[in-house]
């Protein structure tokens, strides 16, 4: 599937994770620094053309005046399936950490949530096929390099997926309003699948059922609750927290 990168860390990412995926880099003109020059040195020796382009066409081209004046055409791979996702939990060796999100549509949030899980070391960010955000050029660039070296796997029943997980003695544990524990009562140090909902709507009910323990974030303020990419990187965090000890 082809598509554009932006912005400097995503590409850094990829030519140097995937760079038999990226045909060919573009650079404004007027927007040349340090930085971007070591890319386009690199992409060069790769053998891959650069082309000058005026930063109203890199608006065009990427859908975003943020693209800090660099595009490259990009030869994304497919999302994972539920078949890859079992090929990796059999051969994982050690406790397995992954990230479930039920439901969420923002492609700023689904980029957010990819880079903070690779920054904990998540194995893989699972989600719903239907009705969830997709690797889109702005998820791709808000990850910034993690959605080109994490694995993303859609999946098309998650109640099923998870009871799968579970086979597999992963623990599932869901946020919720819901819960009568905090994400300080759970021990993450097993294989762990952490579940978070949809922005405003939260996890939905036959994923919260299937999940072995609920749990909340505890709030100390007047804000009821967090944005679902801040609030993944508290669990995640607690979880890396438990696994160093």
């Amino acid at each position: 599937m082809k598509t554009f990168l932006s912005g400097v860390h995503p590409i850094q990412s990829a030519l140097e994770n995937d760079a038999e995926n990226v045909t060919q880099l573009w650079v404004a003109e007027n927007k040349r620094n340090p930085r971007i020059d070591k890319l386009v040195e690199k992409a060069k020796a790769l053998g891959l053309v650069v082309t000058s382009a005026t930063p109203s066409a890199l608006d065009r081209m990427t859908g975003s005046r943020k693209h800090q004046g660099i595009a490259a055409e990009y030869e994304a791979q497919e999302a994972a399936s539920e078949n890859d996702l079992f090929d990796m939990i059999t051969n994982t060796e050690g406790p397995l950490l992954l990230l479930v999100l039920d439901g969420v549509t923002d492609p700023h949030n689904l980029g957010a949530c990819l880079r903070t899980a690779e920054g904990a070391g998540v194995h893989a960010v699972i989600a719903p096929r239907d009705k969830s955000a997709s690797l889109t050029p702005t998820a791709r660039k808000v990850a910034s390099g993690a959605a080109e070296t994490l694995p993303f796997v859609q999946v098309t029943n998650l109640s099923r997926t998870l009871q799968m997980l579970k086979d597999a003695g992963v623990w599932i544990t869901g946020t919720s309003d819901k819960a009568t524990q905090t994400l300080y009562d759970i021990d993450f140090k097993g294989s762990s699948a952490i579940v978070m909902g949809a922005e405003g709507a939260g996890v939905r009910r036959l994923t919260e059922e299937a999940c072995d323990f609920l749990i909340s974030i505890p709030m100390a303020g007047s804000v009821s609750s967090l944005n679902v990419s801040v609030a993944t990187g508290v669990v995640l965090y607690e979880a890396v927290r438990q696994r160093q000890l």
